[in-house]
């Protein structure tokens, strides 16, 4: 049966999506589009017709990546998880996915895209954009859930989602690449709950500066 205009479409781009994929995670600013496009059995014109151009390709990559991450996050923190116990099942999960078949590339695929970002400005602007965009859901997963008798606003959820990315993050990488020992789920999930219980967030996020050691009392 032939496939209608729109299925062909949707076809060449999931196709040029893993594609970029595994060249893009192999090598990095060197990948080719040539390649890409082979790979995925159309030509160039595709990646410019669906994507715009190799950036495009690139930043619809990361979207395409992080968007089922993020889709896994909201189910393993449901709704009526207070903060603490949201934390700690977001650090078990984050823990779980460095023994999934998929953890290495994932993780070349990373260093890659930051290599790509360093080397050609509007890359890195548009992929810390997409970035951004995609940490938003983590920042209205955290916000509203219940915390020391209140709720945590905004403010304090856009916070602490920025120190957990990069708590949380840096963990995995160290896990998946066999340079931390030892860091299993309870240890993710207690270095996590710290930032929790960090009155510095709370603190800031609310307007308020803690006094730092030397100041005046």
């Amino acid at each position: 049966m032939r496939m209608t205009r729109a299925a062909a479409k949707e076809r060449n781009r999931r196709a040029l999506l893993e594609a970029a994929f595994q060249v893009v995670s192999r090598d990095g600013y060197q990948a080719r589009l040539e390649e890409i496009a082979e790979r995925a059995e159309v030509t160039t014109g595709a990646v410019y017709s669906l994507f715009g151009s190799k950036n495009g390709l690139v930043i619809a990559l990361v979207a395409d990546r992080l968007g089922p991450q993020y889709e896994d996050i909201e189910q393993a923190t449901p709704p009526e998880l207070g903060l603490l116990e949201a934390v700690d099942a977001l650090a078990r999960h984050y823990r779980r996915g460095c023994d999934a078949p998929g953890a290495r590339s994932g993780l070349s695929l990373q260093f890659m895209l930051q290599d790509m970002a360093l080397r050609d400005h509007e890359l890195g602007a548009r992929l810390a954009a997409s970035v951004r965009a995609q940490e938003e859901h983590l920042i209205a997963l955290l916000t509203g859930r219940s915390h020391g008798g209140t709720t945590v606003t905004s403010a304090q959820a856009r916070r602490l989602a920025t120190a957990l990315r990069a708590l949380l993050i840096g963990l995995s990488q160290g896990v998946t690449l066999g340079l931390t020992q030892d860091a299993d789920e309870r240890y993710f999930a207690d270095a996590a709950r710290t930032l929790v219980s960090n009155t510095t967030l709370v603190a800031e996020a609310e307007g308020v500066r803690p006094a730092a050691a030397g100041d005046e009392a």
